[in-house]
């Protein structure tokens, strides 16, 4: 594993405003970073990131199982006790998932350990799975690498298959709909993505924004034109939605949602102690507690996590009961885990984070994200990978 400098190519900008790339810088600093790559071997790839990742989610899948049969362990979880049953009934069903991203320390060298378990609304998925491809091909036409560079990324095949398999499972004209927030032009960019990729698999689509979903009075949940919502993807965060006043009716209606509610079990940081108490040792997973654990768990240097918490918001590292970093934010009120304290591997001072993503269960490619904190956050640097 290394970080190689390497040239732009002239046309990027032009080829992403023709693509539809939109946030590829933001908010004035760079986004999609190709002023270099990242070089593996594929032993390392195969042996150390695709091989774990899988192990990783089998092992995931256990905690599941575990926490959606346990009150005490859905509370821990913080599960609103109202909506135990219908992430219980999601989970019995093994309603259909799509996609995850496990985030991952690795340093080329020792095992990979993760971090946490992005398993409901994770991003970067267009930068991914086809933006570094496209880099990638483009610098195979130009000669700059020979025919034997690949690149681990699976990941827009996997997609558009495991979207004709949940496809199966309703009726032929049953349209997707797809929604994410307004004014989020990354979250908009993804589900974009999504329905480009569901189009290929040859299912009808439409979009909603979140905040245009309303009631129907048949069941269902309704998009602005009044068409029911059979099945819906939806990049908005299963532990905002169970606490919201609509929240109330997800039992109730019979529309059908991907990510389903069980991962709201996988997606939740009180997923990282669990992993520890069931898999104590495991050389992919970092010692991780409970609040009410920390004292007789022996950590000196360990990571502050909310339960709930997204793009490193809210995030402290301690070492020797000093706090190096501090992350602000809004996160935190259902409590904390704690997480023995990995450094990022720092490259040319980067401090570099692998995400590893899974399609349904099968590892499908891998992102890097790099910044000259410790702590990866929402606009953290997308660098491009090969496999050499």
């Amino acid at each position: 594993m290394r970080r190689i400098f390497c040239r732009e190519r002239p046309h990027w900008r032009a080829l992403a405003d023709e693509y539809g790339f939109k946030f590829h810088t933001m908010y004035g600093q760079t986004y999609w970073d190709e002023s270099a790559y990242y070089r593996f071997s594929l032993k390392q790839i195969e042996n150390d990131l695709e091989d774990p990742t899988g192990e990783i989610y089998a092992m995931c899948m256990e905690v599941a199982e575990r926490v959606t049969s346990d009150d005490e362990l859905m509370s821990r979880f913080q599960i609103p006790r109202d909506h135990w049953d219908l992430v219980r009934n999601s989970w019995k069903a093994r309603e259909p998932d799509l996609y995850a991203r496990l985030d991952l320390v690795y340093d080329g060298r020792g095992p990979a350990k993760l971090l946490e378990n992005n398993a409901d609304t994770p991003t970067s998925l267009y930068e991914s799975g086809f933006w570094q491809w496209l880099w990638l091909e483009d610098k195979l036409a130009s000669g700059e690498f020979n025919a034997r560079v690949d690149q681990f990324n699976s990941i827009q095949e996997k997609l558009i298959d495991r979207l004709a398999c949940i496809r199966t499972e309703g009726p032929d004209d049953e349209v997707l709909h797809f929604a994410c927030c307004k004014d989020t032009e990354e979250d908009r960019g993804t589900v974009q993505y999504l329905e480009d990729c569901a189009l290929q698999a040859g299912i009808p689509c439409r979009f909603v924004y979140v905040e245009d979903i309303g009631r129907g009075g048949d069941g269902y949940f309704t998009d602005l034109d009044d068409q029911i919502i059979t099945r819906i993807f939806k990049l908005y965060p299963w532990e905002f939605m169970l606490r919201e006043e609509f929240g109330k009716l997800l039992a109730q209606f019979k529309t059908n949602f991907l990510e389903p509610p069980w991962k709201a079990v996988l997606s939740n940081k009180a997923l990282l102690p669990m992993l520890w108490k069931i898999f104590p040792g495991h050389p992919n997973l970092l010692p991780a507690y409970f609040e009410d654990e920390l004292a007789g768990s022996g950590l000196r240097e360990y990571v502050k996590k909310p339960i709930f918490a997204r793009e490193g918001c809210n995030i402290s590292i301690i070492r020797n009961g000093t706090v190096i970093a501090d992350v602000d934010g809004p996160y935190g009120a259902e409590g904390f885990i704690y997480q023995a304290y990995q450094p990022l591997p720092v490259f040319d001072r980067n401090h570099t984070l692998i995400g590893s993503w899974l399609i349904g269960e099968q590892p499908a490619g891998i992102s890097i994200r790099e910044d000259s904190s410790p702590v990866t956050h929402d606009l953290s640097r997308f660098l491009p990978h090969i496999i050499d």
